[in-house]
């Protein structure tokens, strides 16, 4: 199984930070490879809303990476899965918030079917570079 995950603290309360992160639409602000995103079905930030987003894939061509919502505890948790795409990971976000800033870890898991398993180390990669994006997310959040 594929997995990464890191951690940084937000100098900003729990619920504004997982506010930002709920809305999907906020991606584009804070990750690098995410080019357009729209919510497609369900309200932002609850549990089944599915966002569909178009990533930068190899060599710079388009690929889906939509992803649907699966845990929102407010100020404390979300988790979601991406349901298009070659590999589809499931995530999740713990907040914990302490006078006025928040700890954020971020974990991805991507349980590859057999004919995948030879991209095991790209897949992981890509995942390690997707979480490390948690400085970009400090940076914009603090920068309000």
């Amino acid at each position: 199984m594929a997995h990464a995950e890191n951690s940084i603290t937000i100098n900003r309360p729990a619920r504004e930070v997982y506010d930002f992160l709920a809305d999907g639409l906020n991606n584009i602000a804070w990750r690098e490879g995410v080019k357009s995103i729209s919510l497609k079905e369900g309200r932002a930030g609850e549990p089944g809303a599915i966002y569909s987003q178009t990533l930068t894939g190899p060599k710079g061509r388009p690929l889906q990476g939509d992803y649907k919502i699966t845990t929102a505890e407010p100020g404390r948790l979300l988790g979601f899965e991406v349901v298009a795409g070659p590999a589809r990971p499931t995530g999740t976000y713990t907040l914990a918030g302490e006078a006025g800033s928040t700890t954020v870890h971020f974990a991805l898991d991507a349980k590859l079917p057999l004919l995948m398993r030879v991209l095991d180390s790209m897949v992981t990669r890509t995942m390690e570079s997707e979480v490390a994006q948690l400085s970009r997310l400090k940076q914009v959040l603090e920068g309000r």
